[in-house]
């Protein structure tokens, strides 16, 4: 099990202290809510770990099928709303330039649905997928 301890600091800033290694994570409220806006907020981390998690299965999945995928990348858009606020919708755009079997792309686009992240949020919100070669 791993933890991390956040303190909130005066104007809606956050610091997460991670506890084997010490490296420190500030994050901001948005402005529109009072913060200084000038970081990331806990839900643009939330759409970073999406993106991230997405991206370290597919290399696994590639690693598995002895392929090389290069410089992949995940552009994950976020959308506030509601009341309570919260997302309302995350879409992720995925780039993995080169070519590839019919096999080899399912298999990385079924890698990229199966993160942990994705399976492990439950929200009422739906994350669309688009896949650019």
């Amino acid at each position: 099990m791993s933890e991390t301890v956040i303190a909130c600091e005066p104007g809606l800033r956050f610091r997460a202290t991670h506890a084997d290694s010490g490296t420190v994570l500030v994050m901001d409220g948005p402005k529109e809510l009072g913060g200084s806006g000038e970081s990331f907020s806990p839900s643009d981390l939330l759409s970073l770990s999406l993106g991230g998690c997405i991206l370290g299965t597919m290399a696994v999945a590639a690693r598995s099928m002895d392929i090389d995928i290069e410089r992949p990348t995940a552009a994950v858009c976020k959308e506030m709303g509601g009341t309570p606020r919260r997302i309302t919708h995350l879409s992720v755009v995925i780039r993995v330039p080169g070519k590839f079997d019919e096999r080899q792309r399912r298999k990385l686009e079924a890698a990229a649905h199966a993160c942990p992240v994705h399976s492990a949020l439950g929200i009422d919100a739906p994350i669309g997928f688009d896949w650019v070669g």
